[in-house]
């Protein structure tokens, strides 16, 4: 268990079947986005850490597999993580398997100030249909929102909307939750009716597009806390403006 405080960043992707360069693509985007940060170590099955001096071809070699396995950067004092897991077509939106990225980093002003860079790294480089975000302390209160059974009435906390089990939305296109930093592809963005320029204009003071013609949006200035009322009553917003996230809407 995490005893530390970390900013997660998950994309959701389609899922590996071959090597296409996308496990390497999203490590360069890590490295670029965080200074000195080289992704060269895994881990034994003990936890020892073992240098990849052939990590490109080490990466790709699992790809074939459909695996993305761990990689980190071999500090101990200050890991950096990512890996990939596969959501199979049973658990995920429109039957569609998924590739599901992981990184995970220490929370401090460095990651920080890097999040939104690393977060379109890791998006783009997976070709991700949409990407999030979270510290560590936040992915709790997520969990709460997610409806077990459709046939029970289920209130999650803080006021926060009931969201539906990512394996009853539609399309992989549609994210399943919100997070502080969000990543949606050109299709994502089209599937919300993202940007409009009169409802988004406060949320686009704080999103950039990407090279790919997705986004970038970021919900507050700092790390999102529940605990802080503006932080909250943003995400409330958001999650009121785009109804379509966590499958709320009927489909069209």
């Amino acid at each position: 268990m995490t005893q530390h405080r970390t900013l997660i960043h998950i994309v959701f992707a389609p899922t590996l079947v071959s090597d296409d360069g996308r496990t390497l693509a999203v490590v360069h985007g890590i490295e670029q986005a965080l200074s000195g940060v080289h992704l060269e170590w895994k881990l034994s099955a003990a936890g020892r850490l073992i240098a990849l001096p052939q990590r490109d071809g080490w990466l790709a070699e699992a790809a074939g597999r459909g695996e993305f396995p761990l990689l980190c950067n071999g500090d101990e004092s200050y890991p950096v993580t990512v890996y990939g897991l596969r959501t199979s077509g049973r658990q995920a939106p429109g039957g569609q398997p998924l590739l599901d990225v992981h990184a995970e980093l220490p929370l401090d002003a460095a990651s920080i100030a890097a999040a939104a860079d690393m977060l379109e790294g890791v998006a783009e480089g997976a070709r991700a249909f949409w990407g999030r975000v979270l510290p560590n302390g936040v992915a709790p209160e997520v969990a709460k929102q997610f409806r077990h059974s459709m046939d029970q009435p289920h209130v999650p906390p803080r006021g926060l909307p009931a969201l539906n089990l990512p394996k009853h939305l539609r399309s992989p296109e549609i994210p399943h939750y919100l997070g502080w930093l969000n990543y949606w592809s050109a299709a994502t963005a089209q599937t919300l009716g993202f940007p409009d320029p009169v409802r988004d204009a406060e949320i686009l003071s704080r999103a950039r597009r990407t090279a790919t013609g997705g986004w970038v949006v970021r919900l507050t200035e700092t790390p999102l806390d529940l605990d802080t009322p503006s932080h909250l009553e943003a995400l409330l917003r958001a999650y009121e403006r785009f109804p379509e996230i966590g499958g709320r809407v009927p489909p069209r």
